[in-house]
């Protein structure tokens, strides 16, 4: 049975997970990311993490058949023709590019995802503006976090997939860079070879190169697949794949993903989709979330009330729970105060309070997504901190009117493996 390895670079830092064929998982292992310079990104350091992390496996490495990779989204940098990187890294979260949003604005539709000053696509054209050698210019492309690490394996780049490169421009639907992105390659002096190809997530992309795989212990013939971003290979791991699928995932905050037949965008609200094959991650993220809980209980005290709340008896209490103002989904408010009074002088009900609240959010999230063309869920998988609490998922389904149930897997590390054995391709 074929054995594949998923590599994971998250915020923190790198997992690796093998799985079989069958989705069996075999062995995981997890590495911190170095320490870095926020103000100079060295991409080189998650690759050093990377060999770290696949070497930290308890597994005959020489076993592993097919690989793939995901990464942050929205995560950029500049390498030359063998990968290697020609600028430093500017991470998803790198904001303020002002000067580059303009020209976006001159030539990209209105409220696409490449707009504003903290676009993937603004950071590209920023590295490419200030921190490029005249001598590179030429010949440099540009990469987003997984494709780097795609191309120290493989050793040369100009390789991405649908996903990474959604925030950059490419039109997943049309499998193309728009013609619109020829504007921009005009005022940069954009080398011809600098957007890269974008092939669908789980196609194949090439064979390790033979020094890597003799450095790391793997065999020389690996064969590598496209890859993803973080959160669509946590969706991934989920299994959750079949149209009407959803998947709501609550940490700090709330996202939201649910599988179509087409694309449902809408960027007002934050909306957008990713494509895997034939279907797509149709999604938007909320302000509202466990983050909340958190201002008000610690995990203790939540473990504690949690057995005293009553989940099928409403509170009454219309909360909207946010920890700042502003919401983009499924409310458009950038001012929006959000609500959680009053407060009851009971704890429990307090806090059932603030779990009816954000699943009225995940409610209203659903409900938008629908109007908007997806289908309608049957049922919700659920992950996140918020999965392991089970009295708030019976109050969920309560309040979504859907069945709530665990999600067996969510790692992002498991999910980018799987992909090694899709048959759309």
């Amino acid at each position: 049975m074929s054995i594949a390895l998923g590599i994971d670079i998250g915020t923190s830092g790198v997992r690796c997970a093998v799985i079989n064929e069958a989705g069996d998982l075999l062995a995981m292992a997890r590495t911190d990311h170095q320490t870095q310079d926020l103000d100079n990104i060295d991409a080189e350091k998650w690759w050093q993490s990377v060999q770290e992390c696949i070497r930290a496996l308890d597994f005959p490495l020489e076993q592993i058949e097919r690989a793939a990779i995901d990464g942050t989204s929205g995560t950029v940098l500049l390498v030359n023709q063998d990968g290697e990187p020609v600028s430093k890294a500017l991470m998803y979260n790198d904001k303020g590019f002002q000067d580059e949003a303009e020209v976006i604005a001159d030539v990209a539709p209105v409220s696409h995802i490449a707009r504003g000053n903290n676009s993937a696509l603004a950071r590209a054209l920023h590295l490419f503006a200030h921190h490029l050698s005249a001598d590179q210019n030429g010949h440099c492309y540009l990469a987003h976090q997984a494709d780097f690490i795609l191309g120290k394996f493989l050793c040369k780049a100009g390789l991405s997939d649908h996903n990474n490169a959604l925030k950059t421009g490419f039109d997943a639907e049309k499998e193309t860079w728009p013609d619109w992105m020829a504007g921009l390659a005009n005022k940069y002096g954009l080398p011809a070879c600098f957007f890269p190809q974008a092939g669908r997530v789980g196609a194949p992309a090439g064979t390790i190169s033979p020094k890597v795989a003799q450095e790391l212990g793997l065999s020389s013939t690996v064969q590598f697949y496209r890859g993803t971003t973080d959160s669509i290979a946590a969706h991934i791991a989920t299994g959750a794949l079949e149209p009407g699928a959803a998947v709501s995932s609550i940490g700090t905050t709330l996202a939201l993903k649910i599988v179509a037949k087409q694309p449902v965008d809408e960027p007002r609200l934050g909306i957008y989709s990713h494509r895997i094959g034939d279907v797509w991650l149709a999604g938007g993220a909320s302000n509202a979330g466990g983050g909340v809980l958190m201002d008000h209980f610690s995990l203790a005290e939540i473990e504690a009330l949690t057995p005293r709340m009553k989940p099928e008896l409403p509170t009454g209490l219309a909360y909207y729970p946010l920890s700042a103002p502003g919401e983009r989904f499924p409310v458009n408010d950038p001012e929006l105060p959000g609500c959680i009074t009053p407060r009851p002088d009971d704890d429990a009900i307090f806090l059932q309070g603030l779990m009816e609240g954000v699943a009225a959010v995940e409610a209203l999230g659903y409900e938008e997504l629908v109007k908007l063309g997806a289908p309608k869920p049957t049922k919700i998988l659920t992950c996140g901190g918020a999965a392991k609490n089970e009295v708030w998922q019976r109050i969920r389904s309560r309040v979504t009117g859907l069945p709530v149930e665990r999600s067996a897997h969510e790692e992002a590390s498991i999910g980018v493996a799987k992909l090694c054995f899709l048959t759309y391709r």
